[in-house]
């Protein structure tokens, strides 16, 4: 089941110099790189990303406001007035500076990606992921500062979501197909 992901090397991945190194990561177990840009995201790019459902502002707003009771804040803003603000940080952490997009190709590249990247909290990440090896960022230092987690990357959840955020970011012209060394031997 051949896939495409797209994921984004945030700005703070940019200005740390890890691009390289992040792009390795997926080329080094064979998902090939099928797109491949440096873009500033304008307001309809960055403000159609991070789409608010009813159902990620319900997950979100339940992990947030455990988070907060484990801390004995209680939390009076409703799932949507969360996701919303959650969104607004995103979004202007979206356009803090250049980003490199890229669209992955291969078998399982959705779940690929994702393990590779880690946990949404760096300080959660495993080691071996992108976030558990070069980010110590937390939910509660971002929320400190009033900002989003600075985790280096995003990664498309679902293969409906990729190919929601692919469109998003990439024209068809900016996609190519080709036969890569794997094609032959994986595929």
């Amino acid at each position: 089941m051949i896939e495409r992901t797209l994921i984004l090397v945030k700005h703070d991945g940019v200005v740390r110099g890890l691009i390289g190194e992040i792009l390795k990561r997926f080329e080094h177990i064979g998902l090939k790189i099928v797109g491949l840009k440096m873009v500033k995201a304008t307001d309809h790019i960055a403000g159609n990303h991070y789409v608010v459902t009813d159902e990620w502002a319900n997950a979100l707003a339940e992990k947030t406001k455990k988070s907060y009771a484990e801390k004995g804040i209680e939390m009076k803003e409703t799932p949507k007035q969360i996701a919303d603000r959650v969104q607004r940080m995103n979004k202007t952490f979206l356009q803090e500076g250049p980003i490199v997009a890229i669209v992955l190709e291969g078998p399982h590249a959705v779940d690929l990606g994702r393990k590779i990247v880690g946990s949404t909290e760096p300080r959660q990440a495993l080691p071996g992921t992108i976030r558990g090896d070069y980010s110590l960022d937390s939910y509660a230092v971002s929320d400190k500062k009033k900002r989003s987690v600075r985790n280096l990357v995003h990664a498309s959840g679902t293969p409906a979501e990729a190919d929601r955020e692919i469109a998003l970011w990439f024209t068809q012209q900016e996609l190519y197909s080709y036969t890569g060394l794997h094609d032959h031997h994986l595929y």
